[in-house]
């Protein structure tokens, strides 16, 4: 299973918040130091404070440098771990196409449009026999593709328009799903022609995944994205 990170998500989010709950007491024992001038016990706590840092931040970059960038083919699918690594994402298909939509309203891409069709299931495998049916929210979702030279490109928003006035409007990836479901969903962007080894990464939006240790956004850390391949 291919997942955005390399320590088991409860350990890492675990972490995370006994690493808050700690800077949390040593804020409160330093600003109680010094509004009472206990110059040794501020002393004592920065100290404590730095060690506890130095301890949790060389955890994360080390979790970070023993990473691996991995590429996904067609049909590969990438589990989001965001405690438990319920949801899979596979790119399905990808076109090439200059231009998309029907006259009048017909849009061209500044050099060449990807459509990329993207595959998001509810693996009903990872989940206990009591969890029930209930409906799975993700968390939110950063698109974006890049190429062989670092260059990074958003969704096209007049691709998008073109090709859902045509196709009708396409399923959000912040959709929710019960286990067992899945939705399609077709995604545009528009590269330049000497845009060579696309790469779609999706990872998530939420700022405290950078401070998670072993998490794909933590600084350094290695992503895995989908090779964007037009099929012949």
């Amino acid at each position: 299973m291919y997942t955005n990170v390399n320590l088991a998500a409860p350990v890492g989010v675990l972490a995370f918040l006994c690493a808050c709950f700690v800077a949390l007491v040593l804020f409160s024992a330093l600003a109680f130091a010094v509004t009472t001038r206990r110059g040794w016990l501020a002393k004592r706590v920065l100290q404590l404070a730095l060690m506890c840092a130095g301890v949790y931040f060389g955890l994360l970059l080390a979790f970070s440098l023993v990473s691996s960038e991995r590429v996904l083919a067609l049909g590969q699918e990438k589990h989001f771990c965001e405690i438990d690594c319920h949801l899979a994402y596979s790119v399905t298909n990808v076109q090439k196409t200059k231009t998309l939509g029907n006259q009048p309203n017909q849009t061209t891409a500044q050099s060449m449009f990807y459509v990329v069709t993207l595959k998001v299931r509810f693996d009903e495998t990872t989940i206990s026999p009591t969890r029930g049916n209930e409906l799975l929210y993700p968390n939110s979702r950063v698109l974006t593709v890049m190429d062989d030279q670092g260059r990074k490109y958003e969704m096209s928003v007049e691709g998008q328009k073109a090709l859902e006035m045509v196709e009708g409007k396409q399923t959000s990836i912040q959709t929710p799903l019960r286990p067992g479901e899945f939705y399609l969903t077709r995604l545009v962007f528009d590269l330049p022609a000497d845009a060579t080894g696309a790469r779609l990464l999706i990872n998530e939006g939420d700022l405290p995944t950078h401070f998670i240790i072993g998490h794909e956004n933590s600084p350094l850390h290695k992503k895995t994205e989908f090779r964007l391949e037009a099929r012949e």
